[in-house]
């Protein structure tokens, strides 16, 4: 039997010849979707991920019950998907009903009709429940999240403040697209007043200069401001805006037809309905909360749930590091080589200046775990095709200078050529001082490689260290003449020359 709605969560991680899985139904009030995950340790790899914008909770405003099209079209995609998910333990497959299913007449009609139907139980979230769990997935995706995360579905906006990696009580309030009025042309001042009205009474409690957006429709207006100001990278979870940013492209959204969104290129056709709606919000969130700083989160609910079900060592790991292990972790090459680089690497460049404050120590460790990411691509065309995976490889933890940081460092790492793929993107992501230190932290990985042939065993044979302006490399007697070769000498000189140090081997 599959997991009961009153029943409390399961736990949805198993373990599988190659890792665990986990898969997540999540029933919303504007989409109906299945999730395939693949877990190992903290990292979280979406391998499979279907969706029917169904529009649930569309009619909810007016009748007070579930739309009947988005009924049906729910019932044909959740048949769907208990097929797909044919042969699967219970245990690895959670179902969750947010905003329409909750507050519908006829919601519990219709979780009847998917169990009777289908077979499927629906666990129905509370609106604290869907706070929560929406805080739990932003920090999943950043563990240094701090402020106050809004998770915006097609009925219901979730605020909950999240301090030290822990969520705080949280609120739900009817800010979504349908209850504001959507799929009609919005009316602006009217539907402002609406907005206004909801939250004045919690504004002064969900103040907070950071705030983690989190839903489709945000993510549309992520990918809309991309577009408008011409940004390279086309990521959207951990894309950043500034408060004027952000007004700017929520004004400028709010106030265009559905034509007009029509002729944008990027956006999703189907959000079309609501996207005007969702950016009055935001806007409405961004004056009301005194926001300074927007995070869009491309984690949410469904993370939540599989970051509360992780064994607690897990749980407290870096997902940056242990996502960057996970890459590599192809049979043949193992994550010892990365963890004696960090070892080996980490000290000497602990005495350069910080150039992301306290993020460096955890970015040497990443690049440091990636070190053999190209181990099994054609040597003439590693450095491009690792900077290119790293850039835009599904990892959590960082932001998209320290993405473009780790790719920087990882195409160094297997060349000494100065110009990066895609340079344009990397000068507008990355300082000119962060371009070199990735230039350096690459050649340093790289020396380490050489010098111990990969064999993690060595590298303590061998020592790196900078003083003043000398960069010493060393080995301990009588591993001299095996570590410190022609080539060894060749990539110490390379880092040296980067660093612009002076290069003493004894």
């Amino acid at each position: 039997m599959w997991p009961r709605a009153d029943s409390p969560a399961p736990s949805i991680v198993s373990e599988v010849a190659d890792g665990r899985q986990a898969a997540v139904i999540d029933v919303g009030s504007n989409s109906v979707r299945l999730v395939v995950y693949r877990l190992e340790g903290r990292a979280i790899w979406t391998v499979f991920n279907e969706k029917a914008l169904a529009g649930l909770g569309r009619d909810l405003p007016e009748t007070g019950r579930l739309s009947p099209q988005g009924v049906e079209t729910a019932l044909t995609a959740l048949r769907r998907f208990r097929v797909v998910l044919e042969g699967w333990p219970d245990a690895d497959v959670y179902t969750a009903g947010t905003a329409a299913v909750r507050e519908a007449a006829d919601g519990r009609a219709f979780l009847r009709r998917v169990e009777d139907e289908i077979g499927l139980k629906i666990r129905v979230l509370s609106g604290e429940e869907e706070a929560r769990y929406g805080a739990l997935g932003v920090i999943a995706g950043e563990p240094g999240a701090e402020g106050v995360v809004g998770d915006l579905g097609g009925s219901s906006l979730e605020l909950v403040q999240v301090h030290a990696g822990q969520p705080g009580d949280g609120v739900s309030l009817p800010l979504g697209p349908f209850a504001l009025g959507a799929p009609r042309a919005m009316n602006i001042e009217q539907t402002r007043k609406l907005i206004e009205a909801q939250l004045r009474p919690v504004a002064g409690r969900f103040a907070s200069r950071e705030f983690h957006a989190v839903g489709g429709a945000w993510r549309n207006l992520a990918l809309l401001h991309m577009e408008m100001s011409a940004y390279p990278l086309h990521v959207t979870h951990q894309y950043e805006m500034t408060r004027r940013e952000a007004l700017d492209v929520a004004r400028f959204a709010a106030r265009q037809s559905k034509q007009s969104l029509e002729r944008i290129e990027g956006l999703s056709k189907k959000r079309f309905d609501t996207l005007p709606y969702a950016a009055l919000v935001l806007e409405a969130l961004i004056e009301r909360l005194e926001v300074q700083r927007i995070v869009i989160s491309a984690y949410g609910v469904r993370e939540g749930l599989l970051l509360e079900s992780m064994p607690a060592q897990d749980r407290t790991r870096d997902p940056l590091i242990a996502g960057c292990e996970a890459l590599t972790n192809v049979r043949g090459l193992t994550q010892p080589l990365g963890m004696a680089l960090e070892a080996w690497l980490g000290p000497a460049f602990g005495v350069l200046e910080p150039l992301f404050g306290a993020r460096d120590p955890v970015l040497t460790a990443a690049a440091c775990r990636l070190a053999d990411l190209g181990a099994r691509l054609h040597p003439d065309h590693r450095a491009d095709v690792v900077f290119e995976q790293v850039l835009r490889a599904p990892l959590a933890g960082m932001n998209h200078a320290e993405r473009a940081f780790l790719a920087c460092t990882l195409f160094s790492r297997h060349t000494t050529a100065v110009t990066t793929p895609e340079p344009q993107a990397v000068a507008r992501l990355l300082t000119a001082e962060r371009r070199q230190r990735a230039r350096a932290l690459g050649a340093a990985i790289r020396l380490g490689c050489d010098l111990s042939g990969r064999n993690p065993r060595l590298l303590p044979k061998a020592a790196l260290a900078i003083h003043g302006e000398r960069l010493l490399l060393s080995a301990a007697p009588g591993w001299h003449d095996m570590l410190l070769g022609e080539q060894t000498a060749k990539r110490a000189a390379t880092l040296a020359g980067v660093l612009k140090l002076k290069l003493q081997v004894g």
